[in-house]
Parts: C-alpha cells; structure tokens; sequence
C-alpha cells in the first residue's frame, strides 16, 4: 500500500504565541515536497511539532499517517510508526557511539526476538557509509561529537537510510555543506525515494533542488501555506525572493517565529 500522510488544519503556539496558522498538506508516497519561505514563517517549527517536540503546543488540526492520528502519539511512537526528521542542527551526544545509536534505535521499532543481528547491522552501516563517502572509523566515535557541519549532515541522512523510514522530514539539511557533500547528501536521498516513502525537505534555498527534484513546491509565509506549484516556483524564487507572493496575494512583512 502506498504511504499516505495528511495534515489538516495544524496550528502549534510556543509559549502561548501561535506559530503554526493551519497548515494543510497531503503526501504520498514517491512524492518530494519541498516548502520554501523567508525566515520566520514557522518552516522549522512544522518540523518539530511533526515530531512531538515537547516545546510546541499543537492547538488545533489532524496529521494522518496512513490513517493513523500521529498528534496521539508520543514522540518514540511516532518515530517507530515511520515518521523521520534530519535536523538542521543534530545534536551531539557523548559517550553513545555511532553504531551503539542506530542499531539501538534500529532495534527500537522491531518487535522482541526480531533484532537485527550484529553482523547484518555492521555489513549495511559499512555499505551506507560508502555510499555517503564517510569514514569507518565514524562508526565508533561517540554522535556527532567533533563533527564538522557536513559530517553531521551525512550522519543525518545515515540515519535515514538504516532506519528506512516512511515518511522523511529534512529541515535545510543543505545549511552549511559545500558543492561535493551536498551532491553526496542528495544522492543518499535519490537512493532512497520509493514509492513506500515520501520526502518532506524544507529549504531556503533552490540549489538543493538542483539536486532533489521536487514533485511540488509550496512556500510558507506567516504560519500558512499560502501558495503551491512546482519545481518552475522553486526557479521564480530563487530569481526573484518572495516580494512578488506577498503582492500577488496581499501579505504584509511579517514575522511569526521559527
């Protein structure tokens, strides 16, 4: 069955300010959507409040996945249903080493007695960390801990690659990375389109699109979704910015928060 993921009417609030202002998305699986937009307008937050990050308020709206309520779920929950977020900035974490992580969280969403085998799990890290040009020894320092920028990046799209998620959240996984690590990045996530998952990249910039072909594009301002096509939008805003969508559609400069 293809993988099918609704949100309806997401709002979110921190600390009591309204961020999110209804959001509505479909997607399926073997799409891409990338959503653009100035900084401020609640990209990043969409992201987190996907996710169940404790710090955003979900006040209001429906986030379906395969006909399951995501907004039920605990964040570990949501995780094991197939929801993966690559963050803009991973966090390190000392002492729990690369492989100890993933074959943990690996482990994680299978059922007791079905673990992945150590063996198995060292032969598919090793082939993903050829594939992402990283070096084996990253298997045994401690997470991100003394990664460069890009390292933590393709560390981030490892992850997506072990743990083979259903639906992918990228949030401007291309911040930082010079022309060689985002082409590596990009064909990590080519490698993986199927039509089991779908991808949602958030980006401010059309570069990665370069690289990610889109099936859609839709630009975010003030908490919405106000506008939606595909990859020729992408091409217009890196051309032009975003004043021609705020007079086309009659919105003033203004900021609502992450």
């Amino acid at each position: 069955m293809t993988t099918n993921f609704v949100i309806e009417g997401l709002k979110a609030s921190i600390e009591g300010k309204e961020i999110l202002k209804g959001i509505n998305l479909e997607m399926k699986g073997g799409e891409i959507h990338a959503i653009m937009g100035p900084n401020g307008t609640g990209k990043s937050t969409l992201a987190s409040a996907l996710m169940g990050h404790p710090k955003y308020e979900v006040t209001a709206g429906s986030v379906l996945l395969d006909n399951e309520e995501v907004l039920e779920m605990a964040v570990d929950e949501r995780a094991r249903a197939g929801l993966f977020l690559g963050m803009q900035y991973p966090s390190e974490i000392s002492g729990v080493t690369n492989s100890d992580f993933l074959r943990s969280a690996i482990n994680a969403r299978r059922e007791e007695g079905s673990e992945i085998s150590l063996i198995r799990f060292i032969r598919q890290m090793e082939a993903k960390m050829k594939d992402l040009d990283m070096n084996p020894e990253f298997l045994h320092r401690y997470l991100n801990e003394g990664f460069s920028g890009g390292e933590k990046k393709r560390n981030e799209i490892l992850q997506m690659m072990m743990l083979d998620p259903k639906i992918v959240i990228l949030d401007e996984i291309d911040s930082g990375l010079d022309i060689d690590a985002l082409k590596i990045v990009a064909n990590g996530v080519n490698a993986m389109r199927s039509e089991d998952r779908g991808f949602l990249i958030i980006t401010h910039y059309q570069r990665l699109l370069d690289y990610i072909k889109p099936d859609f594009v839709h630009v975010m301002m003030q908490g919405r979704i106000v506008k939606s096509g595909g990859p020729e939008l992408a091409h217009r805003l890196e051309a032009e910015g975003y004043d021609w969508v705020k007079e086309e559609l009659g919105i003033e400069d203004e900021t609502v928060g992450q």
